[in-house]
């Protein structure tokens, strides 16, 4: 196991950069995730640590020691990749013995090591098949095992679950996170899925355009995001974001807003600067409520154009009106069975501590709010 860490490190491809000095650490049994749109830079920053892309500058160092110029075969990772990379003329056996034959690994201690991870995997009974003969996630699986015989400090997974479907994703999905509970190797996984980043992280980077908006914890990025972009990145349905006013502010305590022309509100939100400034109000879908609460609350209006019944959840999808005639999209998301109706109008509120403010730069403004711990 090991600590990894990058200091100022640029990717181009020729005049274009694409990663724009990155500044990351990563702790010795930790399991990371880079999330991010395509083109993001997520894959490319994975690829730079195992050393299968050069960099233009910057360092790269495992385990304390500078790996910059050092050959990929040579960092001690493992890597598994999208398409399972598996030899199709090998059986599975086969496969997971190749890395320990080019080590020059005696007979015995590869076996050894395949039957503890063909044990941990539960993949005995695949060994003698050959790839072709396997479903995705036993393909994925026998990939993944493969990685864990060579035993390495650090195992980096670059969206390898994207080739599965949704149920075979979910069930792998939590068999990565079990092995890593296991093993307590080091992990950095690349998923363009937000909902992989949050249940399997202890840690999530959110890239964006080569350079990253924010690391945290899941409970950090969803409560507390550090711009508009992560806002609505993380989390699904994403945040909703309605145009206000500021009004009034008392520096860190309390900023006061209007939302078109309904009445004005205190939110527990610092922000200093002028009044009569453009800002963006933030408010979850889960968050939104049918009935007025005890406490302060937003109240809005919802013209519904589209109800989904989701068996266990519903979503209504619609419009508030705002001055002038603009409308901002809505999406409300509630687990309370009601008879919604399109078309039709709908009061809805959002409690205070549940709002987040942004600057007219996508920043966050600070909330005076101590979320709860999800544990």
């Amino acid at each position: 196991m090991a600590e990894v860490s990058t200091s100022k490190l640029v990717k181009k491809y020729g005049s274009l950069t694409v990663l724009h000095g990155i500044d990351l650490d990563i702790g010795d049994g930790e399991f990371m995730v880079f999330v991010g749109p395509s083109g993001s830079g997520k894959s490319t920053l994975l690829r730079c640590i195992a050393g299968l892309e050069p960099i233009a500058s910057g360092l790269v160092r495992i385990a304390g020691q500078d790996v910059t110029d050092v050959d990929p075969a040579d960092r001690d990772l493992s890597m598994v990749f999208q398409n399972y990379a598996l030899f199709p003329h090998m059986s599975c056996r086969g496969n997971l013995e190749f890395p320990l034959k080019s080590e020059g690994i005696p007979k015995l201690e590869r076996n050894l090591r395949v039957e503890k991870a063909s044990g941990l995997l539960h993949i005995e009974e695949l060994l003698e098949r050959r790839p072709s003969e396997l479903s995705g996630g036993q393909r994925q699986r026998i990939a993944i095992g493969r990685a864990i015989v060579k035993e390495p400090k650090v195992f980096l997974f670059d969206e390898p679950l994207s080739n599965l479907d949704a149920e075979l994703r979910i069930k792998m999905r939590v068999e990565i996170t079990k092995l890593h509970r296991k093993l307590r190797n080091t992990i950095i996984y690349v998923t363009h899925d937000q909902v992989e980043a949050m249940t399997m992280a202890d840690r999530i980077v959110v890239l964006r355009d080569g350079r990253i908006e924010q690391i945290g914890t899941p409970h950090e990025l969803y409560f507390t995001p550090a711009n508009q972009f992560v806002a609505t990145f993380i989390g699904a349905p994403q945040m909703n974001l309605v145009p206000c006013q500021l009004v009034a502010n008392e520096g860190h305590k309390s900023t006061t807003v209007q939302i078109g022309k309904n009445d004005t509100v205190v939110l527990p939100i610092g922000s200093l600067g002028a009044t009569n400034v453009a800002l963006t109000l933030g408010f979850r879908p889960e968050n939104v409520l049918f009935d007025e609460p005890e406490g302060q609350a937003v109240k809005l209006k919802l013209e519904m154009d589209v109800i989904e019944h989701l068996g266990a959840a519903t979503n209504i999808y619609g419009q508030i009106r705002l001055l002038d005639g603009v409308e901002a999209d809505v999406t409300v998301s509630t687990q309370a069975y009601a008879a919604f109706q399109e078309g039709k109008s709908l009061d809805i509120w959002v409690a205070v501590e549940n709002c987040h403010l942004f600057a007219i730069d996508g920043t966050s403004l600070h909330r005076n709010i101590v979320p709860q711990p999800w544990n």
